[in-house]
Parts: structure tokens; sequence; C-alpha cells
């Protein structure tokens, strides 16, 4: 799915939860330690070749600066812009609720 920006996550590990992996996924892709967070949105996706589930949390502080821990290119985007932006399908809904509800 080129040109396409995605929140930064990942997959749930057998016998993990949610916020364990949100924490783990977050210090894998950016180096952060999520310190602040809270469960936003779960939705289901349908795309041609899959369907997902994701469980999407707001995190308000975190330690350390995010950096591209796997060579991706990274930005903040802030919520004036954010409808800038070309994300994921499955990533849509999530931006319409942020530009409402936050």
């Amino acid at each position: 799915m080129r040109d396409c920006w995605e929140f930064p996550g990942g997959k749930v590990k057998v016998e993990e939860s949610a916020d364990v992996a949100l924490r783990r996924e977050l210090h894998e892709e950016l180096g952060v330690t999520a310190v602040d967070y809270a469960s936003f949105a779960t939705i289901e996706h349908d795309y041609s070749d899959l369907s997902v589930a994701i469980e999407f949390f707001v995190v308000r502080a975190w330690h350390e600066s995010p950096v591209g821990m796997e060579g991706q290119e990274i930005r903040w985007v802030s919520k004036l812009n954010l409808s800038e932006v070309t994300m994921l399908a499955a990533d849509a809904p999530i931006v319409e609720r942020v530009l409402q509800e936050l």
C-alpha cells in the first residue's frame, strides 16, 4: 500500500494483552516507552486480500524521542493537517474520530 501513511503498531503476540503489545510495538518501532495511554477505538476492516481488526490507543505521554527504529520514515502531523495525509483505508475512520473528538 505504497504512498500511504499509517499509525504505528503491529500484531499482538499469543498470550499478550493489547496494552502490552502497544508498549512493545512503540518501543520496537519508535524507541519510546508509553507511560500514559488509553484505548480509543477498535475497528475491523476488509481489504481485498485480508481482514484486519485493530485496537487504537491514544498515547498522551512517553519517554524518549521518537525515531524510526526500523528505518521507516516518521513524521508528526498536527490535528489540523491530519485530513491532508493519505492514510491506509483501515485508519480512515480513526482519523475522522480524532478530528471530531480529540
